[in-house]
């Protein structure tokens, strides 16, 4: 049997520095970990506040793959009083999710724990940055893989966070294949508010307990059940549960003259709050008219007086009428005309 033939100096010095710059690499990748997972925990709500320095060591001056996926929300504090653009809502929705996945995902030996890295940045300080990823309008959401540079990162449509922290889970786990899993939304009233609740509860019982035997209650006053009533009717007419439903601001803007606001929206795509809470004030008037007419005025025995009210009352349910058909015309363009029966023709 022969001797074993040497391996080329050249081939050693090759494998040598190869495994070195993989060792190095797989360090450096650890080290960035590591450091994103301790800004995470110093994170109230898990997002990763990033500028121009921590964008570039941490995406673009990192060589792909890299171990993790950075999902980034461009924000822009000057914008948050832009009702219409939602970004303090989508904001907090996307810190629930960030929120959500950490607690989730807290445990090492999930397969989804440190893999995905929640960020934000702000266009007053990042400005470089925005115009990195091409970020000219807002809201904006983007998605970096593991293998993607800036340019090949995948931006999150308006469709995919139409249903907030769901549907921006949703995005993620079909992007990504990592696990998001539920969505932990903090419970509306807090155990201490809840304990707080129930002790004045008790305490009170008991005289709360003699004012109803009593009859001296809010309940027995009907003064409180005829306020309950007009507020009920006008909320019904005023589309109240409408601004609240699609978060209708009560006014915008004006992109023309930022200094002009506008309350009456032209066009039937879109009701403002302003608009819904004047045609719902102006039904009230009618309501409360046509109520004190015919259980008010009824009573009055002087007649002359009771035509005087009439008339008066006549007069400002025509001309209140009159508005809420002439608002409806000019918003929609529909007209509401008047006919004479054809027996007078």
């Amino acid at each position: 049997m022969g001797p074993i033939p040497k391996l080329p100096l050249v081939f050693l010095i090759t494998t040598l520095l190869f495994l070195t710059a993989f060792i190095g690499l797989s360090e450096s990748n650890s080290d960035q970990v590591a450091e994103l997972l301790s800004l995470q925990a110093r994170s109230k709500s898990g997002l990763i506040r990033l500028d121009d320095h921590s964008l570039s060591r941490f995406l673009t001056s990192v060589k792909t793959p890299r171990p993790y996926w950075v999902l980034i929300f461009f924000d822009a504090a000057k914008l948050h009083d832009k009702h219409e653009l939602h970004l303090k809502e989508l904001r907090s929705e996307f810190a629930l999710v960030a929120s959500s996945f950490i607690e989730n995902n807290e445990d090492p030996s999930s397969s989804s724990h440190a893999k995905l890295f929640f960020c934000d940045i702000e266009f007053q300080d990042s400005q470089h940055s925005f115009a990195q990823f091409g970020v000219n309008s807002l809201p904006h959401i983007r998605l970096i893989g593991p293998n993607h540079s800036l340019k090949e990162s995948q931006q999150m449509d308006q469709g995919d966070f139409s249903r907030l922290a769901e549907s921006m889970s949703e995005f993620i786990e079909s992007k990504t294949k990592l696990v998001v899993g539920p969505i932990q939304r903090p419970p509306m009233i807090s155990k201490k508010q809840i304990m707080f609740a129930t002790i004045a509860w008790l305490i009170w019982l008991p005289f709360i307990g003699k004012k109803i035997i009593s009859g001296k209650t809010l309940l027995h006053d009907p003064r409180i059940w005829l306020s309950g009533a007009v507020f009920i009717y006008f909320f019904s007419v005023s589309g109240a549960m409408h601004n609240i439903i699609r978060k209708m601001p009560m006014f915008l803007v004006d992109r023309n003259d930022p200094s002009k606001l506008i309350f009456f929206y032209q066009g039937s795509g879109m009701q403002l709050g302003t608009e819904g809470f004047t045609v719902g004030f102006l039904y009230t008037i009618v309501g409360l008219l046509l109520a004190f007419l015919t259980r008010v005025l009824v009573t009055v025995r002087n007649v002359k007086v009771q035509r005087i009210v009439m008339i008066i009352a006549l007069l400002v349910s025509f001309w209140a009428v009159k508005k809420v058909v002439y608002l409806d015309n000019w918003k929609t363009g529909y007209g509401v005309h008047a006919f004479w029966p054809s027996s007078w023709n």
